[in-house]
């Protein structure tokens, strides 16, 4: 009698391994390929086979993780990992999917279970250096990165990821030096050369950075991020059209709130009012929270004399890091309760400048009813201390106890002010008498008897638009040959060097090493007819002395300055000399040339 056939699974039980083999190498050629969508008909063809194949349920899921089907994956090899607990490659994969989902614990449990099957292991190492640092573990990451590289020293991604933990923690030199080990591996790795460029900026090689930045672009023309931070350095030397363009091209790859901002905050620079609150009030509508469209959108409200919305937006724009900085633990902020017979702490925020613009209103408060104490920088205490009404100025760590305390520049928002109701009463800051009397016997000394007017033509080359509301001495020689003028240099910092080689009017009478402190500063100028300034710090100090200020603005002028207006509601002695074109000092030094009397 014949033998009756045997069954399906035994008569392919020869060539089934080697069936399976085929397949899973077919897989895997496809896979590392980076042809996703040709190798995974090859995986479920081998599970139909054989549900138990751990090495090809295992790069599924690496597919589907690559694919960022990130729970898909974990489920997967979760199934290699059961059937195969030796494999530290599956282990190592497998906390990378449980990162991606956020589960950073797990993903360090596996990465360990790697690194116990295969110490030398380079990926685990770095992917576990990865979780800890999205973890705020960065000394510990750091240490992962080194072992990584110990074993793999070509391993271009961990001494990309070395270099990012060593930025966070500020130490940008060498993480530059990483960067320049990732690009010597991979030159052409667009994201090594944008960090790079973040790098060089930290250390203010602004030239550099562009470079880097300009190279990743090339590489990646998509990469949003290096459009904005191209565009933000080109910004800060007042290419504000060619930062526009880099903005434009970032929102339109990812229309989110910060490219927003900054490409509002670009078109804002070169006037273009209308243009810019559309951009800020995307970005609110994506993130209501967003402290930088809150900024940016109250200082154009300000601008155009909205006090009543532009305070609204004014009292949102802190960042979180930003506010913890100046805030006063287990002190409530002043939000605009009664307050007589309070303690309230005013904080000043912000520049020099804008210091002396707000402590006007320590006065307002005092009258309120408020015993007031002022929290400033320590360069302003002797002038502070001798506004009246307040009860003590401090710089540091508050020691006394206080019912409210309240950042300086949101006081206006607090106590509702508008234009028509602003506290302009000038004086509010005093010079100390005893300097003022020895500036008056040193000025006398010097048979000055015609007009006294200080002049200061430059701020701080840090400010972001200190190209276009500083000029240069040059620019305003016409002045030095108008009649009956002693000028006096009030100009600090690296300007001042432009006096070397500028007309003898300018240089007469120069005290300015002599200025060791605003308090100096003051008494000088309380000895002058007249202040003429850019934007600065000193121009606010001069108003608020009390003095006449004539101040030389850009097209693309400050908030506090309004939009048309040639006075200041904020300095009633104060007269406003705007450019008409941004860049062109011309016509703003001919008009100051007429008031002063002609030549």
């Amino acid at each position: 009698m014949a033998q009756s056939s045997p069954p399906d699974s035994v008569r392919i039980a020869a060539p089934h391994a080697a069936y399976l083999a085929s397949l899973i190498g077919a897989a895997l050629e496809a896979h590392q390929a980076g042809q996703l969508d040709a190798a995974e008909p090859f995986y479920r063809e081998i599970l139909a086979l054989d549900p138990t194949h751990a090495q090809a349920l295992h790069y599924l899921g690496v597919l589907h993780y690559q694919r960022g089907q990130s729970e898909v994956a974990a489920d997967l090899m979760s199934q290699a990992l059961k059937l195969d607990r030796y494999d530290a490659a599956c282990w190592s994969n497998r906390g990378l999917a449980a990162a991606a989902l956020g589960h950073f614990e797990e993903a360090m449990i596996c990465y360990d279970q790697a690194l116990q099957l295969q110490p030398d292991f380079a990926d685990a190492r770095n992917n576990f250096g990865v979780a800890l640092q999205a973890q705020g573990a960065c000394n510990e990451a750091l240490d992962q990165y080194r072992l990584a590289l110990a074993s793999n020293p070509a391993m271009a991604d961990a001494h990309l990821n070395l270099g990012t933990v060593l930025a966070r923690l500020g130490r940008f030199q060498e993480a530059l030096v990483s960067y320049c080990a990732a690009l010597a591996l991979e030159p052409n790795s667009a994201e090594a050369h944008f960090n790079a460029g973040n790098a060089h900026s930290a250390l203010n090689d602004h030239g550099a950075a562009i470079a880097s930045f300009e190279q990743a672009l090339t590489l990646r023309a998509d990469y949003a991020e290096a459009h904005v931070n191209l565009g933000s350095l080109i910004g800060k030397r007042g290419h504000y059209a060619d930062a526009e363009s880099h903005y434009r091209r970032a929102v339109a790859l990812k229309p989110n709130p910060t490219n927003l901002v900054c490409l509002g905050g670009s078109l804002g620079a070169q006037g273009r009012l209308d243009e810019e609150e559309g951009f800020y009030r995307r970005a609110l509508a994506l993130d209501p929270h967003y402290a930088d469209a809150h900024q940016n959108l109250a200082w154009l409200l300000l601008k155009r004399g909205d006090y009543k919305q532009g305070w609204a937006e004014f009292a949102q724009r802190w960042r979180k890091s930003d506010y913890e900085a100046l805030a006063i633990p287990g002190v409530p902020e002043w939000r605009g309760e009664p307050l007589d017979g309070r303690r309230l702490l005013v904080v000043g925020e912000q520049g020099f400048g804008d210091h002396f613009q707000f402590l006007r209103f320590a006065r307002v408060l005092e009258q309120r009813g408020a015993t007031i104490d002022l929290r400033v920088r320590e360069p302003l205490l002797p002038l502070v201390g001798r506004i009246p009404g307040v009860h003590r100025a401090f710089s540091g760590t508050p020691r006394d106890p206080y019912d409210f305390w309240v950042p300086m520049m949101s006081v206006p928002c607090c106590l509702g002010t508008q234009l028509d109701t602003l506290a302009a009463d000038v004086p509010y800051l005093f010079a100390d008498a005893m300097k003022i009397a020895a500036w008056h016997k040193r000025l006398n000394a010097t048979a000055l008897e015609t007009r006294k007017v200080g002049l200061v033509w430059a701020g701080s080359p840090t400010f972001g638009n200190d190209r276009y509301r500083s000029i240069t001495l040059a620019d305003l020689n016409p002045l030095s040959e108008v009649r009956n003028v002693s000028w006096c240099a009030l100009q600090k910092g690296p300007a001042h060097a432009q006096l070397s080689g500028a007309p003898p009017a300018f240089r007469s009478h120069d005290f300015t090493g002599e200025l060791a402190s605003f308090d100096d500063t003051a008494a000088l100028i309380m000895n002058l007819d007249l202040v003429i300034a850019v934007d600065t710090g000193v121009a606010h100090l001069a108003a608020a002395l009390g003095k006449p200020v004539w101040l030389l603005l850009p097209a693309n002028s400050d908030w506090r300055w309004l939009e048309t207006r040639s006075d200041s509601p904020w300095y009633p002695g104060m007269k406003l000399f705007r450019q008409r074109v941004l860049g062109d000092w011309t016509s703003v030094v001919a008009e100051v040339v007429a008031a002063l009397g002609g030549r």
